[in-house]
């Protein structure tokens, strides 16, 4: 299952401008580099020994173990060009907004008469700054995926089924099932 934080993550990492680095050895030498040379933050960091650490530096270990191999590539790509990810962060809450891809059940809570039954429905369609903007700030305040994801029906309720205050004044959207999410820049 796709979470909300993950799918704006991997958007942001498309505006890299270089490729993380390959081998394991590699990764290792800037994990330890953006910990101001401390081999022993680095194992700590990754659950492994110091010693493991520094013989990876040394290139002395090349290939890791399945488990170590994820979260060195997940923790190498979280601190990858910090610059580019608050440059593409920024043009998108101000200027360019964000397309959202999103497959999931949405439910209602709507005025009497009309129907509020959940059903599954494919939509994309771009996300104003403002909506992209509220969605980074919930991201960088460490909320959770529930709050994420009704941070996220809010915005598409607002630019979809309510028509920027066009129409459907009063309904209330609720993002139940994630089937699919896709963001991009």
């Amino acid at each position: 299952m796709v979470t909300i934080g993950e799918g704006l993550d991997k958007a942001v990492q498309g505006a890299f401008t270089r490729p993380i680095p390959k081998t394991a050895g590699a990764q290792m030498r800037y994990l330890v580099r953006q910990h101001r040379r401390s081999t022993r933050r680095v194992a700590e960091l990754l659950g492994i020994s110091q010693r493991t650490v520094e013989r990876y530096v040394r290139n002395q270990i090349r290939t890791p173990r399945p488990e170590l191999a994820g979260r060195l590539e997940r923790e190498v790509r979280a601190r990858w060009q910090p610059q580019i990810r608050a440059q593409a962060k920024q043009a998108a809450a101000t200027t360019g907004g964000i397309m959202i891809d999103v497959r999931a059940r949405f439910g209602y809570a709507a005025a009497p008469g009309s129907t509020d039954d959940a059903r599954v429905r494919h939509l994309t369609l771009a996300l104003p700054p403002g909506q992209a903007a509220r969605l980074f700030q919930a991201q960088e305040a460490g909320l959770g995926d529930d709050q994420l994801r009704q941070v996220a029906a809010e915005a598409l309720g607002e630019v979809y089924f309510r028509d920027n205050g066009r129409r459907a004044h009063g309904l209330e959207v609720e993002l139940t099932d994630l089937i699919d999410l896709e963001f991009e820049l």
